[in-house]
């Protein structure tokens, strides 16, 4: 092994400090020079003299060392990303990797680390390749001259690659074994735009393109688009030119969409044929059609509170006079405009977002085709809200036109003109529109009251829907209804108004009515109903609120389409839930058996690792050319010879690579012999000053 054995080396062990020595020399120097010049006789002798003081000064010795050699390392870095998992990579993989450590466990003086690479526990291991990291922690502890080099078990996607050239030496030789094929075949879908945001009930527009590699032989591509409420489209694209495509904003919240490329012949993975995209929906703008029957006082709390909402557009009617009442005012006095009854509800009655009727009654204004119309509207999605005044219990209720198809509650025949105090039923107390709704005074903060009362009620009976609040002999007072695709809700009173005043304590009549019209509004959060996916790492949590069931079927279709189901169980906490633990990166979808879909994205949605999975080297090149290492294919050479040599113009060729021997070592012990000892080195300088003087008189 290189570096056994003892070494000898001349050493100098200085009697004086070096600047005396030099001084020293100077002087002799000088001597010699003046001796030169005026006598030019015994100035070899001198010399010689001169030369005997200053090696005694220098105190010439032979030192003699016992060296023990060091190991050098090699590293042996495994890719364990998702794209080696691609057609016969891993396998290819595992028997280069059993080849190789067995080759160099046959090598004398080296030591191996293997690294599996990316690191148990990275996040992002889904996400990108990164050997680099855990190659440079194998390394930390290496002096460079042990570094005897680097080989990369791989399919050559790295997306860690150091960046700055002068460090590509620090490895040693760097030797890439490709465990791909050449000439693969692969379609890809890359998004060169997609947003983050849209306006719920407009379009965003995304951009794409069909990527091949140049042996596919294709020139156009089959494109699905699936939208997040399991619709889907398919159309024909050319490859490699850019499109666009406009995607719905049907919901707040999340809107997931997906893309998907027909796949090619003999291609190497389908996985990046598809993309998703994940579009957060926002409302720009609530509009709300008020209308207002008989004049009340409460009927200013809900223009107060919509108006209050930069972000509703409100239009409010009250009906004063009726067509055919008589009145003696001249019309050229009168401010009333007539009611635009065609406008409302037959041209623009699709712009609205909800329809409040507050204490409306039958008034033969509006035809039957007009609440026709409405109720229509609701089941196609729209909303519906009706404040109950005493004339619903009347000859003229409203319940008496089409709108009885959407009304939750009948009329009862009777009012109740008594105090009573709204309280929560059942399930009120866990319903997200009424759970943990309490009153605080604004003026008093910090304190909690209790509600305050309501003097009137309307009585009805429940035909469907939820009644979360109950008033006079738990009679219901507020009930919730899902009409088809829309909802509707309804408040059995017009009394609202005394929690806005105040009276006795007032009330959250704010947060009541905020929360009831968001409902309708079929915000996630207050969906009594909806799926809730929560993402933590790799681990999926789904839950339901346990709303009248004791447990509940969910389908989910994961990033490779294989559909799956399991069963929300109870969790003691209210809700019916269910946790995994996933490992495929993407998009999964649960749907439940409402036809509620929501989304889950583990990772980083088309992430890095997707978007090249052609086996290349061309990333690592500059790397292996400045270590002057080389590239192997496993697919033509699968168990390449490992030789260790101490330096090389090139450490690879055809069907071989190299680790360089740097050769180190460590002393295990040191002997010191000296040239002149100090009596042999004073007898010399006695007799060289002797024969000098000797010769110099003899000349004389």
């Amino acid at each position: 092994m290189q570096g056994t054995g003892p070494a000898t080396t001349l050493h100098f062990s200085p009697l004086l400090e070096p600047v005396w020595i030099i001084a020293a020399a100077l002087a002799c120097a000088l001597l010699l020079g003046v001796s030169l010049w005026r006598f030019r006789r015994g100035v070899v002798w001198r010399s010689v003299v001169s030369v005997l003081f200053l090696l005694t000064l220098m105190g010439p010795s032979l030192l003699r060392e016992q060296r023990k050699p060091v190991k050098d390392v090699a590293v042996v870095v495994v890719d364990r990303s998702p794209s080696q998992n691609m057609g016969k990579r891993a396998t290819r993989t595992e028997t280069a990797l059993e080849r190789l450590t067995s080759r160099l466990a046959q090598i004398d003086g080296l030591e191996v680390k293997i690294v599996e690479a990316p690191l148990a526990g990275d996040d992002t291991s889904q996400n990108e390749t990164k050997l680099f990291g855990p190659l440079d922690m194998a390394l930390s502890s290496v002096p460079a001259k042990r570094r005897a080099g680097v080989i990369l078990l791989t399919d050559g996607q790295v997306h860690d690659i150091p960046e700055n050239p002068e460090t590509f030496e620090d490895y040693g030789p760097v030797q890439v074994l490709l465990s791909g094929e050449k000439d693969e075949k692969d379609r890809r879908l890359v998004l060169t735009h997609a947003p983050a945001y849209g306006v719920v009930g407009q379009d965003v527009i995304l951009r794409y393109k069909i990527e091949d590699t140049s042996n596919t032989g294709q020139r156009t591509a089959d494109v699905t688009l699936t939208r997040h409420d399991g619709g889907q489209e398919t159309f024909s694209v050319p490859v490699g030119a850019e499109q666009t495509l406009k995607l719905p904003i049907g919901q707040p919240g999340q809107n997931v969409f997906a893309l998907e490329a027909a796949g090619v012949p003999g291609e190497i993975t389908l996985a990046n044929n598809k993309a998703a995209v994940l579009v957060n929906g926002v409302r720009d703008r609530l509009k709300v059609l008020l209308v207002s029957g008989r004049p009340h006082a409460g009927g200013r709390t809900w223009r107060d509170l919509l108006t209050s909402d930069p972000g509703v557009d409100l239009v409010h009617f009250t009906i004063l006079r009726e067509p055919d009442k008589f009145d003696f005012t001249p019309t050229n006095e009168m401010a009333l405009i007539a009611f635009p009854f065609h406008e409302l509800f037959q041209v623009k009655l699709n712009e609205f977002d909800l329809i409040i009727f507050d204490r409306y009654h039958q008034n033969n204004i509006l035809p039957d085709y007009y609440y026709e119309n409405i109720a229509r509207y609701v089941k196609n999605g729209g909303a519906f809200l009706e404040a109950s005044g005493p004339s619903f219990s009347e000859e003229d209720s409203i319940y008496t036109t089409p709108l009885k198809a959407i009304i939750p509650g009948a009329p009862g025949g009777k009012i109740y003109e008594q105090e009573f105090t709204p309280t929560l039923t059942d399930l009120g107390k866990k319903h997200p529109v009424t759970a943990g709704l309490t009153w605080k005074d604004p003026a008093r903060p910090g304190e909690t009251y209790g509600w305050g009362p309501w003097l009137r009620q309307v009585d009805i009976v429940p035909k469907s829907g939820d009644v979360l609040m109950s008033g006079v002999d738990g009679k219901p007072l507020l009930l919730l209804d899902r009409m088809e695709k829309g909802r509707v809700a309804q408040i059995a009173s017009d009394q609202i108004w005394l929690w806005s005043r105040g009276y006795k304590n007032g009330g959250p009549h704010a947060e009541l009515l905020r929360r009831v019209v968001h409902w309708l509004m079929k915000e996630p959060e207050l969906d009594e109903r909806a799926l809730d996916v929560q993402v933590s790492k790799n681990v999926i949590t789904v839950r339901k609120q346990d709303y009248k069931q004791p447990s509940e079927s969910i389908a989910m279709t994961p990033p490779d389409g294989e559909p799956q189901t399991f069963t929300l169980e109870p969790d003691g906490n209210g809700w019916l839930s269910h946790r995994m633990t996933v490992s495929m990166p993407g998009v999964y979808a649960f749907e439940d058996t409402d036809g509620t879909r929501k989304f889950a994205v583990i990772g980083t949605l088309n992430p890095p690792e997707l978007s090249g999975v052609v086996t290349s080297a061309e990333g690592l090149m500059p790397l292996v050319n400045a270590s002057r290492g080389g590239v192997t294919w496993l697919s033509e050479t699968p168990d390449p010879a490992v030789e260790m040599i101490a330096g090389a113009r090139r450490y690879a060729g055809a069907g071989w690579i190299c680790l360089k021997r740097g050769g180190d070592y460590t002393v295990a012990g040191v002997e010191e012999y000296p040239l002149l000892p100090v009596w042999l080195s004073l007898l010399a300088l006695l007799c060289g000053l002797a024969t000098a003087w000797w010769r110099e008189g003899q000349r004389r």
